[in-house]
C-alpha cells in the first residue's frame, strides 16, 4: 500500500511539473518599433554596403523553461531601404529581390538552443525568390523583461547569419559583387 501511495504521489508530481511546463509556453508578436532586419555586403571590396527592411511582422511561440520556441516571420521585400532611393529600385528589380514577382520573404524556425536560459541559436529555413534554404542564426544578448509600457513580458535579443545569396539564386554581379551577404536582426516580441 505504501509503494503504490508513492507511485500515485510520483505520477501526481510529474503531472504536476508537466503542466507547469506547458503553460509556461507562450504566444508573443514581433514588435516592429523594436525589430531591425538590416544586411550588409562588400561594395567592390571598398566599403559595406548596408540596408534594411522597414516592413515585417511574425510571431514566436517560446517555453523558455521547455528550451522549445517556433518562429515564423515575413518581411515585405518591396520595404527595402538603404538610404538612396534608385539603389533601392535596383534592388527590388530582377537583378536582385524581384519584389513584382516575390513580394515577401519568411524566415521559419522550429528549433532553438539554448546555454541556460538565453536562445544563443536558432535553426529554421528562410524562403527568398521563391526558393528555400537552411540559416541558422546566431544570437547574443537575449533577454526578457516585464515592459513598464505593454505591462506585458518582452523577450529579444541580436542575431545574426551570413547567408550566399546565390544559394538563393541571386546572383546578378557576381564574381565583382560578393555572393555573401551578413544578415543582422534586431529583435523583441511581445507576451501575447
Amino acid at each position: 500500500m505504501k509503494h503504490t501511495l508513492l507511485s500515485v504521489a510520483a505520477a501526481t508530481a510529474l503531472l504536476a511539473l508537466a503542466g507547469t511546463a506547458q503553460a509556461q509556453s507562450a504566444s508573443y508578436t514581433i514588435d516592429p518599433t523594436h525589430t531591425f532586419v538590416t544586411f550588409e555586403a562588400m561594395h567592390f571590396g571598398t566599403s559595406t554596403t548596408r540596408g534594411r527592411f522597414d516592413k515585417k511582422e511574425g510571431t514566436i511561440q517560446f517555453d523558455r523553461a521547455g528550451k522549445t520556441g517556433k518562429l515564423d516571420i515575413t518581411i515585405d521585400m518591396a520595404s527595402i531601404n538603404t538610404g538612396v532611393a534608385p539603389f533601392d529600385k535596383h534592388l527590388q528589380s530582377a537583378d536582385f529581390f524581384n519584389v513584382a514577382a516575390h513580394p515577401t520573404a519568411r524566415f521559419v524556425a522550429d528549433s532553438f538552443s539554448f546555454d541556460g536560459d538565453k536562445v544563443t541559436r536558432i535553426n529554421g529555413t528562410l524562403t527568398l525568390l521563391g526558393k528555400t534554404g537552411p540559416v541558422v542564426l546566431t544570437g547574443s544578448r537575449f533577454n526578457c523583461y516585464d515592459n513598464p509600457f505593454f505591462k506585458r513580458q518582452v523577450c529579444g535579443g541580436d542575431f545574426e547569419t551570413t547567408i550566399k545569396r546565390s544559394q538563393w539564386g541571386m546572383t546578378y554581379g557576381l564574381p565583382g559583387i560578393p555572393d555573401d551577404v551578413k544578415l543582422v536582426i534586431q529583435a523583441e516580441a511581445i507576451k501575447q
